[in-house]
């Protein structure tokens, strides 16, 4: 058995859920959450968000398994076709 962790980004979180369920795993445990990437947070006019928050989502799978989950949820929560800095990690 393996766990997947996702963290999402919260507007994408029920497309990545409904991927999940299509796919056959409907067991996930999920939590809000809040952190920075790369791009160390947003900046827009004078304001500074350091934290942004996301959706930290985790499923627990079969070995064989877990390729099926992570590509149900890099579809389904990727932004546009090549994906954007902030959509997310996977571990």
């Amino acid at each position: 058995m393996l766990m997947v962790r996702a963290i999402v980004r919260p507007e994408k979180v029920d497309a990545v859920l409904e991927s999940l369920m299509a796919e056959g795993f409907p067991a996930v445990t999920r939590m809000n959450v809040s952190g920075r990437g790369r791009q160390r947070g947003i900046k827009i006019g004078d304001i500074i968000y350091d934290e942004i928050p996301k959706e930290l989502l985790i499923i627990v799978v079969p070995n064989t398994e877990k390729d099926m989950v992570i590509k149900a949820v890099m579809t389904a929560a990727r932004t546009g076709d090549k994906g954007a800095f902030g959509d997310g990690k996977i571990f």
